[in-house]
């Protein structure tokens, strides 16, 4: 079976990229379509087949201009020859081809063959957020810096005609399979397709710690974006004078460390590899996840970890908070609500087997077999 897999870009090690990578694992020799690839930046890859195109010309950092662009890249990539596709997406990859008309001719049977076609399977995150749930947002603050009125007026002019071609695209795909039933309701609310749930992979083991540990303070590790909102994380710290270690970078980073206020409490620290992020994760008393996500690797680690999580309770976090067992939820995704919850974690104990063990439901074993059927059962129908 001729097998091609697809992502938005790798430019940057994430969730989406470890879905793609335990997708690779599954099928070693497919070649990944991908807009833009930085294997300096993610050397997960190595050993794949990677293609990019005219956009990998461009500089990654210009990624969020690039939106139309990939548009325009992906619907023109056919992929009508392979048996088998599979997107992984959140933007713009599941715009590919897939089927195409060729010229009529007749089997043996005298029966007529009008089209070639790939069996297509979206693994998709969550609806293109800049065009759909989180519009407003991305117009209030689009993470252009000096460039954010150019960038508001572009989105604004655009967001219609955009968000047209991203519904056509939606529709394309043979099944759509997703990472949470916040994500599936997304789904059918803006693309009006249904998804089955299938949990990404953890390679929860790594994370198990092997004996317990003496626990303190608190630990959040993500892209530093705005809508992470480790703002509320460092914010709440401060206020309950709470020891916070921020793990990861991005282009929130000096933004984060001016609101630190140079607090010893809070300590940055970069990315750093998964050894060295299950020691941290395995000696801290909790993870805060103050995001809204449609579901988010991350916590699912620190689960593995044996370390509870504080989430804002939507999205995503509660397919796998289960209050007072692995962790908390908190309301409202302000500092009020967090540090109250924060007030309430100190007052509960957690163990961290129970915690460790709510995350098997999360490993490449139930990916894979999940993953595996309803690829099987699509390519004899397709």
């Amino acid at each position: 079976m001729k097998v091609a897999l697809v992502c938005d870009w790798l430019t940057t090690p994430g969730g989406a990229e470890k879905v793609l990578l335990e997708l690779h694992h599954l099928y070693p020799h497919a070649p990944i379509y991908t807009s833009q690839y930085r294997p300096k930046k993610i050397d997960w890859f190595h050993d794949a087949d990677v293609r990019t195109g005219w956009l990998n010309l461009f500089p990654a950092s210009l990624r969020r201009f690039l939106g139309v662009f990939r548009q325009i890249y992906f619907s023109h990539l056919d992929l009508s020859n392979y048996d088998l596709v599979i997107s992984v997406t959140g933007a713009e990859a599941k715009s590919v081809k897939t089927k195409k008309t060729l010229s009529p001719h007749y089997s043996t049977h005298g029966s007529k063959s009008q089209y070639q076609s790939a069996f297509h399977l979206c693994y998709c995150h969550v609806p293109t957020q800049y065009y759909w749930q989180f519009y407003d947002q991305y117009l209030q603050n689009p993470g252009f810096g000096i460039l954010n009125p150019l960038a508001r007026l572009g989105l604004k002019i655009l967001v219609k005609p955009l968000r047209k071609a991203d519904y056509r695209a939606a529709q394309q795909p043979d099944q759509f399979v997703t990472i949470s039933n916040y994500a599936a309701d997304q789904i059918q609310k803006y693309y009006h397709r249904q998804a089955k749930v299938i949990y990404p992979s953890v390679d929860y083991q790594k994370f198990v710690p092997k004996k317990p540990k003496k626990r303190s303070g608190f630990v959040i590790s993500c892209r530093q974006v705005t809508w992470k909102r480790v703002d509320l994380a460092i914010q709440a710290c401060l206020q309950t004078q709470q020891p916070l270690t921020v793990i990861g970078d991005g282009p929130e980073h000096q933004n984060l460390v001016r609101l630190a206020k140079g607090s010893s409490l809070i300590k940055f620290i970069p990315w750093v590899q998964t050894a060295e992020l299950a020691q941290h994760l395995q000696s801290s008393s909790a993870y805060i996840f103050p995001s809204l996500e449609p579901f988010g690797i991350a916590p699912v680690e620190a689960l593995a970890a044996g370390c509870p999580v504080i989430a804002f309770a939507e999205g995503g976090s509660r397919d796998m908070i289960l209050p007072g067992k692995n962790g908390l939820l908190f309301a409202k995704q302000n500092v009020d609500s967090l540090t109250k919850a924060l007030h309430e974690f100190s007052s509960k104990k957690f163990h961290s087997a129970t915690v460790s063990q709510s995350a098997v439901k999360f490993s490449a074993e139930n990916f894979t077999q999940g993953i595996t059927k309803i690829i099987k059962s699509g390519v004899q129908h397709s």
